[in-house]
């Protein structure tokens, strides 16, 4: 038996996957090259240089891993620990848990420095951590998707590299959709997905690495735990010597270099700006409605927004009636955070005024 593929049509706004430019799709569905072909190794050094554009930065490794963020996140943070190398993380939500636990997994030493779920790690927290013995990395979410809160990140960046420590930061829902200066900001190690302000489908993972990050994986004493993900493996494949290492995905590729494409000429201050104006529409909006904000306002995320969810209203049963009657996607919360907010997304090519009206009447005749 055959079993033709069908699929309802979603407003997606939730979380991720974000919506598609049907131009990524165009790009998607042409022919199938190979993976060392002339053609396709000039798609590979374009998206290089757009790459480095979207995230400011000249880093030379700066590649698409083969998998989606959490694959980026393993990247960075395999090639960098070494065993019993100590590693303070910050954790505000469930994605800084879990690059603590992916640090512990590759033999680091966790320090782990909390802050409430919905507010920003205070600087002042990771400078004791920093005190005393020698440590190898910070790591710490720009964009934690599980809260909304925006990471600001100049003074742990400051405090970073002044205690000799390489600065990893978890971009997956920022970048595409607020300013990521990786080069400004001393990034040593930067990860994002594609699926989410890129609007691209999931499956790669944007990475960027510092001269300070590339010089620690050339001085390793140890080999990379993690054989898919290591880098001075990878590299070989993006540089000049193009040796095969594994099959890279092509068609998703394509898509790739023509999400950067869209991104890069609709220019990035007009992105974040659009970004931004749609979220301010969007909590004003439910301010109307008497629907509250988690974080506070100079630190929510324009590409996600963490919305409380009011006393006595049904959270599943409230997104159930979006996706069914209206074909609207959003989000619930995670671990701490279940059953007591949204998630709505407005990333890359969802982030609309008609999304967002779309929504804030739909929700309002639930709730009514």
């Amino acid at each position: 038996m055959s079993y033709p593929l069908s699929v309802t049509p979603r407003t997606l706004m939730g979380p991720g996957p974000s919506s598609v430019h049907p131009r990524v799709l165009q790009a998607m569905a042409l022919p199938c090259i190979g993976h060392l072909d002339p053609d396709f190794i000039g798609i590979m050094d374009r998206i290089q240089v757009m790459l480095r554009e979207v995230m400011m930065t000249d880093n030379e490794l700066t590649i698409p891993v083969s998998g989606t963020g959490s694959a980026g996140m393993e990247a960075a943070l395999c090639n960098l620990i070494e065993p019993a190398d100590r590693c303070v993380v910050c954790i505000n939500g469930v994605f800084g848990n879990r690059m603590a636990d992916v640090c512990g997994r590759y033999g680091g030493e966790v320090v782990e420095v909390t802050a409430p779920w919905g507010e920003p790690v205070d600087p002042a927290d990771v400078q004791d951590a920093l005190r005393g013995s020698k440590t190898k990395l910070v790591g710490i979410v720009h964009a934690e998707t599980s809260t909304g809160v925006l990471q600001p990140l100049d003074e742990i960046s400051r405090l970073t590299h002044e205690a000799g420590a390489l600065l990893v930061v978890d971009c997956v829902t920022s970048l595409g959709g607020h300013p990521v200066k990786v080069d400004e900001w001393g990034i040593d190690a930067c990860y994002s997905g594609t699926q989410k302000c890129l609007s691209i489908p999931p499956g790669l993972a944007p990475v960027s690495f510092s001269p300070a990050g590339v010089a620690a994986m050339d001085s390793r004493t140890t080999k990379v735990a993690n054989w898919y993900l290591d880098m001075t493996m990878v590299r070989s494949y993006w540089g000049s010597d193009r040796t095969y290492h594994h099959t890279a995905p092509v068609n998703a590729l394509y898509g790739f270099h023509e999400g950067l494409s869209l991104i890069l000429e609709e220019g990035l201050e007009a992105r974040w700006a659009r970004h931004k104006a749609n979220h301010e529409l969007l909590v004003a909006g439910l301010a109307e409605m008497g629907l509250a904000m988690l974080p506070a306002p100079e630190y929510r995320l324009w590409s996600l927004n963490a919305v409380c969810i009011p006393d006595g209203v049904n959270d599943v049963a409230v997104r159930k009636r979006l996706l069914n009657e209206y074909n609207i996607e959003i989000g619930g919360g995670l671990g701490e955070l279940k059953g007591k907010i949204w998630r709505i997304g407005l990333m890359g090519h969802s982030s609309t005024p008609n999304n967002v009206i779309t929504l804030l009447g739909a929700l309002k005749a639930i709730l009514q």
